[in-house]
């Protein structure tokens, strides 16, 4: 078992499994081993479940859609260790790329106001987890699992900059994947200048998120009452992010 201090759990077959403990909020810190954001599990072998599942993880949360799913079988799906759900948080939702525009900020501000459902049962997930750690990812565990960090971190009080800072580090630990990415897309013959943004993990893109979520929202905690979490759900993550053990 790794330190429980380790932000980054180095598992092989993967490039972007953190902790989401150790970050400041007004009452203490957020809690370690509580909760880790991921990038895709498909690599997984034996050895690398047996990992994630000694450091302490009983839930897994697939955020993909069902074609990357079908495509790339989470090995979590058949292990009796965890429990697995599966939740297309994007599903249908797409980028709409437009001259001028930071093309993931609108791809999450949309994932905001058309994906709440899908959002509030990911949530939902994490409150009524069993004891454990909870792990949710995507493919990069950069769009989908940033909506849901953001989500948890400011609910759980921590600052805006070390928010971003969260998000940002992504782009640090998927680099040797997003050049394989971008090395296959030229292979297909694919415009790689205009695949390139959506690779990107800028911490200005976070901070028009968080913008974003204060305007129209209030707050994380508003507005995942908005969508419809009750307040018991809400404390119940909230105790899951700083609680004692």
């Amino acid at each position: 078992m790794q330190s429980q201090r380790t932000r980054h759990l180095k598992v092989t077959g993967t490039y972007n499994v953190r902790d989401l403990g150790g970050y400041v909020t007004a009452t203490g810190e957020t809690r370690w081993r509580r909760l880790l954001r991921a990038d895709g599990l498909h690599r997984l072998d034996e050895q690398g479940m047996a990992t994630l599942v000694g450091e302490g993880v009983t839930t897994v949360i697939d955020l993909r859609h069902a074609d990357e799913l079908a495509r790339q079988p989470n090995p979590f799906g058949q292990n009796p260790a965890v429990r697995y759900h599966h939740v297309s948080l994007f599903d249908a939702l797409a980028p709409t790329r437009k001259p001028g525009c930071d093309v993931l900020l609108e791809l999450y501000k949309r994932a905001l106001a058309e994906r709440q459902e899908a959002i509030a049962r990911v949530l939902t997930t994490i409150a009524e987890a069993p004891d454990g750690v909870v792990l949710f990812h995507c493919t990069a565990g950069k769009d989908r699992t940033g909506i849901v960090a953001l989500l948890l971190l400011a609910l759980a009080g921590v600052e805006t900059a070390l928010i971003v800072e969260d998000y940002a580090e992504t782009g640090t630990m998927i680099a040797p994947m997003v050049e394989e990415i971008i090395a296959h897309a030229a292979e297909r013959g694919a415009d790689i200048e205009t695949f390139r943004p959506l690779l990107a993990a800028e911490p200005e893109t976070m901070v028009a998120t968080i913008a974003h979520l204060s305007e129209h929202y209030g707050s994380a905690r508003h507005y995942l009452k908005t969508i419809g979490l009750s307040d018991a759900t809400l404390a119940r993550l909230h105790d899951r992010l700083v609680g004692e053990a």
